[in-house]
């Protein structure tokens, strides 16, 4: 079995386009069959799912900062812990399953390291959250323009490194990152999308800007001339009363430097703000574009992507070792992967494991030593329709088993 540590599990195709490129390999008698099999297993996904929406927006809801409805009991402290573990956990697996990755505390404090493109540092502070979870998807190239002195102010297209997909969730404390009256009750989702990896930490709440060291050593050096040359003419009475006795306007030559001094380190301090005032447009602008939902609307959004991965892995896993006979879960993983490397063009990691127990656990599949087969179509119609009511795709998500 081939190990791609450059490629992801996720399938980033529809549903319903896998079934109609499968099924246009069989007979159309078979595929007629294979449709009806697919509508029936994604008939039980959805319900599944449905199901675990329910649960989902009921640990929500306390936290909800959009809802719209009002609470007709007030959890304790200790019952509203305990269901927000139980809703950071579940969104864990659930993220999972649509599959994301989780981003380990040392990687979001590092996005920090360096400056982005516009030439700008930001510093995060995660003391800022009483929980916070960071989750990526789909690494890729996007371009960017660029406009700046380095260019000559002509826009210049650029090529950076983004996360096609980005989740966030985090719930606030009392900190001075957050100003004087955070939101500490709520849990915040946030989800977007086409974001640039070095510019992960623009998106975490109290963020700060900070001035490149250039600008900084500018700004520090005129003022700390200017304070220099201040003190200079405070311990120098004698000479300076001297001085004006004898011309009457000698003090102009050292404060008109100072003045000069603290006026360049003025023209670099305004000159800083407006830089921070245009990138910060720059970025409500590009947002603005990049935010694909919030709050209560990401955990439909995510369902509904974990609900189409489980579909299409299932899909996929049955139809293969339904049409190539018994095989080895190295060896059906090679073919999936390659066959829609050959029919799409996407190379993706299969999760020929995962694809495999869920085959087995609704019956459509069975193991015999380190071989795999698959049921017929007739029988597989037939075990789909007797499926008990218990949890069968849903399982991990609800009870992380």
């Amino acid at each position: 079995m081939a190990v791609y540590r450059d490629r992801e599990h996720y399938i980033p195709l529809r549903r319903s386009d896998i079934i109609e490129l499968l099924a246009g390999q069989l007979d159309p008698g078979r595929a007629a069959l294979f449709r009806r099999l697919c509508q029936l297993l994604t008939d039980r996904v959805h319900l599944e799912f449905y199901r675990l929406f329910d649960r989902l927006k009921d640990d929500y809801a306390p936290f909800d900062p959009d809802a719209d409805t009002k609470s007709l009991t007030s959890p304790e402290p200790a019952a509203r812990f305990a269901r927000a573990d139980r809703l950071f956990s579940a969104f864990d697996r659930l993220l999972q399953r649509a599959n994301f990755r989780r981003l380990t505390e040392d990687e979001v404090i590092n996005c920090q390291s360096g400056a982005s493109p516009w030439g700008l540092n930001m510093s995060i502070d995660l003391a800022a959250f009483e929980r916070f979870a960071l989750y990526v998807r789909g690494k890729s190239t996007g371009t960017r323009v660029l406009r700046s002195w380095r260019t000559w102010y002509k826009r210049k297209p650029f090529s950076v490194e983004v996360y096609q997909r980005l989740v966030i969730i985090l719930k606030q404390r009392h900190h001075k990152r957050l100003g004087r009256d955070p939101d500490t009750r709520s849990v915040f989702l946030k989800l977007f999308k086409d974001i640039p990896t070095a510019d992960l930490e623009m998106l975490i709440p109290g963020a700060r800007l900070s001035m490149p060291t250039v600008e900084r050593g500018k700004l520090g050096f005129s003022l700390l001339s200017g304070l220099v040359l201040l003190l200079w003419q405070f311990l120098k009475p004698l000479f300076v009363i001297a001085k004006a006795a004898a011309g009457g306007a000698v003090a102009f030559g050292p404060f008109g430097i100072v003045a000069a001094l603290f006026g360049y380190g003025y023209r670099q301090y305004y000159g800083y703000q407006f830089s921070l005032k245009t990138y910060n447009l720059q970025l409500a602008q590009s947002l603005y574009y990049q935010n694909l939902d919030n709050n209560s609307g990401v955990l439909y959004r995510l369902l509904d992507a974990a609900e189409e991965q489980e579909c299409r892995e299932t899909i996929l896993a049955y139809y293969y070792l339904h049409t190539a006979g018994d095989q080895t879960a190295s060896q059906l993983d090679d073919r999936i992967e390659a066959d829609l490397e050959r029919l799409t063009g996407l190379k993706v990691d299969f999760e020929i494991d995962d694809a495999l127990r869920k085959i087995e656990r609704i019956g459509l599949g069975s193991q015999a030593g380190d071989r795999w087969s698959a049921v017929s179509l007739e029988d597989a119609l037939e075990r789909l329709a007797a499926l008990p009511a218990e949890p069968v795709f849903a399982r991990e998500v609800l009870d992380g088993g």
